[in-house]
């Protein structure tokens, strides 16, 4: 069951004009609890002007050994976001010394360190997942190679530019990094513009043996992402082997049609072993509805993109309004994200605790 717990700032590095690295520290008590895979993420939430602000940050440093002792430090990278509540504050007030409300790490956008050729295609601050991904599996897995395609604005905006540079001069035969600015020409390399889906159809076959992929990895926002899951699909890519993340997403985008929700409807959620069941206001989540009775139930984002809120559907039947964080697979098992369904049955089940 994720938790959260109050984690002191061990150090905040400036990244660009527009980011920062937090690095918490974890005390001995809560290494198990913070024990994460690489790729996965962290909720961090406040409170300002009487209201409870979530956001979700990737961590992007190594994962810990799964023989070994748990995390000492977690650093997440934040990029500023215009009018954002939180990564203002981040940028401007987060302090070393200070602390912060974490939740213990969720997420399935992750890679299990294993022999074979990676790569990801990454915008802006999708990097940061990647980098945790990147660096884990390079350090522990003598046999696997990656090849990063990344896309940023220009140099001068570029997250972790010097710790990707490093992973480069470590690792110069199993490391392979393509980078792509889309607003400033590069002295060497390919010439600026986006990574879109014509401009990868031909870019990622020149470059690596497509086929021989055994994982690709795609995060950043939601057009680089549609854009480069087509290219991999029209270039013979298998579903299963496409994992995507998505981090910007337009708040006009939707996914999912209409259906007709019941005059008077009720759901029965199980919870960290406990279960109830409690009438749907209408217009309502079924987050919202349990969150109104159990204000322990998990979520960050609430707009269908952490997957934070993923929940198992027992029975009945919903409908989601969008959904960026479940993969194909889970859908077809059960799985649904609460901040995004809606009941079209009278009673729909949920189990938070699969």
């Amino acid at each position: 069951m994720a938790r959260f717990h109050p984690l002191p700032v061990a150090a905040v590095d400036r990244l660009t004009d527009d980011s920062v690295a937090l690095t918490l520290a974890v005390p001995p008590e809560l290494r198990e609890e913070f024990r994460h895979a690489p790729g996965q993420h962290l909720a961090l939430r406040r409170v300002a002007d009487g209201q409870e602000i979530r956001r979700t940050y990737s961590i992007c440093s190594p994962a810990p050994a799964a023989d070994g002792e748990g995390p000492h430090t977690l650093r997440v990278g934040v990029r500023l976001v215009e009018g954002g509540a939180f990564s203002t504050y981040a940028l401007k007030e987060v302090n070393v010394g200070d602390e912060l409300e974490v939740m213990t790490p969720a997420g399935r956008f992750i890679l299990d360190p294993a022999p074979g050729l990676y790569a990801a295609v990454v915008g802006g601050s999708g990097i940061t997942p990647v980098l945790s991904i990147v660096s884990t599996l390079l350090a522990r897995e003598p046999r696997a190679r990656f090849c990063l395609f990344r896309s940023d604005r220009t140099a001068a905006s570029t997250m972790f530019l010097e710790e990707v540079a490093d992973l480069k001069d470590r690792y110069p035969q199993r490391f392979q990094l393509v980078t792509v600015l889309s607003r400033e020409e590069q002295q060497a390399g390919l010439p600026s513009g986006r990574l879109d889906e014509d401009r990868l159809t031909g870019l990622l076959p020149a470059l690596l043996p497509v086929e021989r992929v055994a994982g690709w990895f795609l995060c950043g926002p939601y057009g680089l992402v549609q854009g480069a899951e087509r290219a991999l699909r029209g270039l013979g890519v298998p579903r299963d082997r496409i994992h995507e993340e998505i981090f910007h997403v337009d708040s006009g985008t939707a996914e999912g049609t209409a259906a007709p929700a019941p005059a008077r409807a009720a759901v029965t959620a199980r919870l960290d072993g406990r279960g109830g069941t409690w009438p749907v206001q209408s217009g309502e989540s079924l987050l919202e509805t349990v969150l109104r009775n159990r204000p322990d139930a998990p979520y960050a984002c609430k707009g269908g993109v952490c997957g934070t809120c993923r929940a198992f559907l027992v029975s009945g039947e919903v409908r989601m309004d969008r959904n960026f964080a479940l993969e194909r697979e889970e859908t077809e098992a059960g799985y649904v994200l609460a901040c995004q369904s809606h009941p079209v049955t009278e009673q729909v089940e949920l189990d938070f605790d699969r």
